[in-house]
């Protein structure tokens, strides 16, 4: 429990670890990225830095505050090394959160377990977009986290740490909950962030060097834009983010500058659900990124129905160093594509891919297998069509919904079949289909990926192209996909553990969150604030997930 009122008593109560309040007026601040098991972080043997936690860690640097970031991805640490190393630094206040935040939440639990056993005083702050949601699940069965952030972190942190320093009472910092009396206090949303340059990223906190992805490339985390317009039902993002927002193109690009001319940085991951939402803001982005004259890689995600728009701006896409967009086509079947609302026709998909072809782009096509029951013929016909797509490179994902999207309810009644919920990254089956057993389904996926990336096309764009920028960026891909597949493989038959009678998807998470898939504040109308008499203790889920 962390009393609002005692919070920065309970810190100075650590004679050994108190000197930065009493002294300077400062806090001791750790922050923490656990290593995650998911396959995108441990196949490609490269490490990209935590965007997410550098946002936060930037306005506590420009606070004042003592700040330090424990990247445990790299290596990965060990949990008793990363338990050593917690200790030997003595914080007062420990911030910890993950990208992966719903298959990373078992690793923060055990890890924040141990932070509690060895620093009993110590203050535990959890954020991300899982906890944003089941903030009350967490907080009744983790007494060890003391306060949960919800939504975007960059000014509720920076409030909650005020707060904490000046023995405030918690209850006054919108955007979080935390336990009171054994009661759980849920305060209102914190109001959107309007102005994404207000907030600047902490890269003091990292040593570049030790980063890079695709090949090789020194590399880092980029973001943009934030939020999403349009509706798709299965998204875990576009609620949590709420309505578009961007950065100003000219900082933007001058930032990328820097980093490249100071950092030697290479390569810049778009971390946008979706960059090229405006053509006119993304267009002055392209002309000042080629302004600066630098060489720089840049990849990320957009919407093919963005690409076709832009079908005569394109030239200053690739001239402005973009080599690969991820397009998130999901489904292959019109009807299964209207009924998770993606607002996207085959026929988009398809010229957007040769568009960018055109123009020497990568397309990466995202395929999820398992939106509604499936069988044999359904493969047949996903295969075909992706066939037809030909996009430059495949990534096959399986249904992942959360609590807080429309898809959600639409599949609560489906059984789990995969409990351990460090699976749950889009790259296991986590939900059972009726017709066909999940070595079928894994089979089938496998034999789809082979067959798109070992095609005559997909070989020659890998070796004998002319595009030297494509060729590399084939080759790395090929050779992530080789790692995966035999890891893939060998999880799925000798260590991955799946149940056949499993609980419903309701049963195992809970009821439907999709009321409140906006947790940010976007209007001007303030609410008031709850009273005690309001706080409400959290009921028990339904599915105990931890004892997993």
């Amino acid at each position: 429990m962390l009393p609002a009122a005692a919070s920065l008593g309970r810190l100075a109560a650590r004679s050994n670890c108190s000197i930065y309040l009493t002294l300077h007026s400062v806090m001791n601040i750790l922050i923490v990225n656990p290593p995650h098991t998911a396959i995108g972080s441990r196949i490609p043997r490269e490490q990209l830095p935590p965007l997410g936690l550098l946002c936060v860690g930037g306005p506590l640097l420009d606070a004042g505050h003592d700040v330090t970031l424990l990247d445990a991805e790299l290596g990965p640490l060990s949990h008793t090394e990363i338990v050593r190393r917690v200790v030997m630094h003595c914080p007062q206040v420990l911030l910890i959160g993950h990208s992966g935040s719903t298959s990373a939440h078992p690793t923060v639990v055990e890890l924040t377990r141990r932070f509690r056993a060895e620093l009993p005083n110590l203050t535990i702050i959890y954020g991300g977009v899982f906890p944003t949601y089941h903030f009350r699940d967490i907080l009744a069965h983790e007494p060890q986290l003391d306060v949960i952030v919800r939504g975007e972190g960059e000014a509720t942190v920076s409030k909650l740490i005020a707060a904490i320093e000046c023995g405030d009472d918690l209850a006054s910092v919108e955007g979080i909950a935390f336990r009171r009396d054994g009661q759980i206090v849920e305060t209102p949303p914190a109001r959107m962030i309007e102005d994404l340059n207000a907030y600047r990223v902490g890269w003091e906190l990292i040593d570049p060097k030790r980063y890079s992805y695709y090949g090789g490339k020194r590399a880092v985390v980029m973001q943009f834009s934030r939020g999403c317009p349009h509706l798709c039902n299965y998204c875990g993002q576009r609620g949590f983010w709420a309505r578009w927002r961007h950065r100003d193109p000219q900082k933007f690009a001058k930032e990328i500058a820097w980093l490249h001319r100071t950092h030697g940085v290479e390569l810049i991951n778009l971390a946008d659900e979706n960059p090229t939402v405006n053509k006119a803001i993304w267009r002055e982005l392209c002309e000042a990124i080629i302004a600066e004259n630098i060489n720089v890689t840049i990849i990320g995600s957009t919407r093919a129905d963005d690409i076709v728009r832009d079908a005569d701006i394109l030239h200053l896409y690739r001239k402005a160093g973009i080599e690969r967009f991820l397009l998130g086509m999901e489904n292959t079947d019109e009807a299964t594509l209207k009924k998770i609302r993606k607002g996207s026709a085959t026929t988009t998909d398809r010229e957007a891919i040769r568009l960018m072809r055109q123009h020497g782009i990568l397309s990466l096509a995202t395929w999820v297998t398992d939106f509604e029951e499936i069988t044999d013929r359904d493969f047949v016909h996903s295969l075909r069509q992706l066939l037809w797509y030909d996009s430059d490179q495949i990534m096959s994902l399986y249904v992942t919904p959360h609590r807080w999207t429309g898809y959600y309810r639409i599949a609560a009644s489906r059984r789990v079949i995969q409990l351990d919920q460090r699976k749950w990254d889009y790259k296991h089956q986590v939900l059972e289909t009726m017709h066909m057993p999940p070595w079928r389904i894994f089979l089938w996926v496998k034999f789809i990926e082979l067959v798109m990336q070992a095609r005559p096309k997909a070989l020659w764009r890998s070796f004998l192209q002319p595009d030297r920028a494509a060729r590399h960026g084939m080759r790395w891909f090929t050779r992530m996909g080789r790692r995966v597949l035999f890891h893939e493989w060998w999880n799925f038959f000798f260590r991955d553990r799946r149940v056949s009678d499993g609980p419903t998807l309701e049963q195992f998470w809970g009821a439907p969150q999709d009321h409140q898939e906006i947790p940010l504040n976007i209007f001007r109308q303030r609410k008031p604030a709850k009273s005690a008499e309001q706080i409400v203790a959290a009921d028990s889920p339904p599915f105990d997930y931890n004892q997993i």
